[in-house]
């Protein structure tokens, strides 16, 4: 009985302990991240714009950030094209960062069961990884639509499917599920341990038995 005992006194302190470090987590988090939420929004946008414009082949007029809004300008930088394309994408930071601050809350609930801290950098990389993509999917496709219907680029139905596909499912799957996706991936890798370099010992040669002298008979 008191060992059932202690194993539920035991398991009860472990639940409070984890519920308060995600509540404090995420309190902490969500303060901090409305602080730095536009940097990393204008990071996140200017890599997945200027990728975007060289795979579409065009140039970026300007990058403003207004607020919460991201607006990015796009021309086209070939000359002699009977139709030239300038546009402008807003692309609202929220819509990719809001579930940030509960993916930290849940990063930080599994820090006392994750044997390996590096795994958190494998976290972080792919919740980067995600909002990149969100970026660079919601630029892809609107770009394709716009230069397909001014018949700059003719990419064909197949791609036009494959680009809303792509963003359709970053937007309303990955996206929304990311802290779920991130926690799924800390709980099945909690167990994982850091391999260390063992460094081999030196063989230390054995020195020979020295032969005793003969003691000399008087």
């Amino acid at each position: 009985m008191n060992n059932q005992n202690n194993s539920k006194q035991s398991v009860k302190s472990i639940i409070i302990k984890t519920a308060v470090i995600f509540v404090v987590a995420y309190i902490v988090s969500l303060l901090i991240w409305l602080l730095i939420k536009g940097y990393y929004g204008m990071t996140i946008t200017t890599i997945a714009s200027y990728l975007v414009s060289l795979l579409k082949g065009l140039d970026i007029t300007e990058i403003v950030r207004n607020k919460d809004i991201i607006s990015v300008g796009f021309i086209t930088n070939k000359y002699g094209l009977t139709q030239v394309i300038k546009t402008t994408i807003d692309i609202p930071i929220s819509n990719y960062t809001f579930n940030a601050p509960l993916t930290f809350a849940i990063m930080a609930a599994f820090y006392p069961f994750i044997k390996s801290k590096w795994l958190y950098l494998e976290a972080l990389i792919i919740l980067v990884v995600v909002h990149f993509l969100f970026v660079f999917t919601l630029e892809g496709q609107k770009l394709t639509a716009v230069m397909a219907a001014q018949g700059i680029e003719n990419p064909g139905s197949v791609t036009i499917i494959f680009w809303e596909f792509l963003w359709g499912f970053v937007d309303n799957m990955v996206v929304r599920f990311e802290p779920f996706l991130i926690g799924a991936y800390l709980f099945l890798l909690r167990n994982k341990v850091s391999v260390k370099k063992v460094k081999p010992e030196k063989s230390v040669p054995r020195q020979a038995p020295k032969k005793k002298k003969p003691k000399k008979k008087r």
